[in-house]
């Protein structure tokens, strides 16, 4: 069950990082800023997915956590915050 929950989360964090990439690819994968807030989400909002979106993966999960964001932990809503921070200044860039 915790290995599911790991994975979910995982794939979640994954997916929100394929999500922020422009259009073409990006390429060369998520900024290191980009993993740490994914990271940091995995492990604050491992709980709050087991709890509130259990029957939930990927996307959907995300979505949940989302929906019950005043339900999620303080720890969970900071790494949200910082993970909607951290997609918002990779996308940020280009100004041509």
């Amino acid at each position: 069950m915790k290995f599911q929950i790991a994975a979910a989360v995982a794939a979640l964090a994954f997916a929100g990082a394929a999500y922020a990439q422009p259009p073409g690819g990006g390429g060369g994968g998520p900024s290191p800023e980009m993993q740490a807030a994914m990271q940091n989400m995995r492990q604050a909002c491992a709980a709050d997915a087991k709890t509130l979106c259990a029957d939930k993966q990927g996307r959907e999960m995300m979505m949940c956590l989302r929906e019950n964001a005043e339900k999620t932990s303080d720890g969970c809503k900071d790494a949200m915050m910082k993970m909607r921070a951290a997609r918002q200044a990779g996308a940020g860039g280009g100004g041509h």
